[in-house]
């Protein structure tokens, strides 16, 4: 059984007189547990197509399921229900909150997840050691370096619990050694806690570590290939 099933999904944009197709005809499973990186130049689509599995975006037609809810025809409440309890978002920007210390970010959508305070702080503690971090988690962002800030926005999709973990560009502002890290990180994790990440990526790196490489170019899937690994 999918985790993730995209049928027949296109986007379409108004940009003044003229319709852009951002994307067109996109069928996509994603099982459980895979560890799936979304390929191909600025512009292609890839962006586009994480925001319409994430929900953060509506698809002009075609329907997204996720763990067997049609999330294509939910409500706002119910959507953002759905994104704080099955999903993940790891983006450029990290979206930290500015006020809250490292510890605080990760803890803030357990919160709101309605877990116990104990519960949400030993999560959140484990996560951000695991990602390194420590001996930083009383900072806020802005006594965090880039990377550091990227790493507890992957802390705090991580905490939740979510299905299903979007990443759109995790690397980009992280040194190789960063990287490796956060990618040996969200790898084990797909192994063993089943959790699925889908990345969008210009970056070699993931590409290498990627189980399976989605190429999108002019908003269409041009190949799906799995990549054997060579352990």
């Amino acid at each position: 059984m999918a985790l993730l099933t995209l049928k027949g999904i296109g986007k379409r944009y108004r940009q003044g007189e003229l319709e852009v197709n951002a994307l067109s005809d996109i069928d996509l499973e994603v099982k459980e547990g895979e560890f799936a990186a979304l390929v191909g130049p600025s512009g292609s689509g890839k962006t586009t197509l994480l925001n319409i599995i994430g929900g953060l975006d509506a698809s002009s037609e075609g329907t997204t399921h996720l763990n067997g809810i049609d999330i294509s025809g939910l409500k706002e409440a119910q959507l953002s229900n759905f994104r704080l309890f099955q999903l993940g978002f790891v983006f450029q920007s990290y979206n930290l909150v500015p006020v809250l210390s490292a510890l605080e970010n990760v803890e803030l959508v357990m919160v709101l997840q309605g877990r116990h305070k104990n519960e949400s702080r030993q999560r959140a503690q484990h996560y951000l050691e695991l990602v390194g971090l420590k001996n930083v988690m009383q900072r806020r962002p802005s006594a965090l370096s880039g990377g550091q800030q990227q790493r507890v926005a992957v802390a705090r999709a991580l905490a939740a619990g979510p299905r299903l973990v979007l990443a759109d560009e995790p690397t980009a502002n992280l040194d190789s050694e960063n990287a490796t890290a956060l990618l040996d990180i969200m790898h084990t994790l797909s192994h063993e806690e089943k959790t699925t990440f889908i990345f969008s990526t210009h970056d070699p790196r993931v590409m290498d570590r990627a189980e399976r490489i989605i190429t999108l170019q002019d908003g269409k899937i041009v190949s799906d290939e799995l990549h054997e690994h060579e352990h």
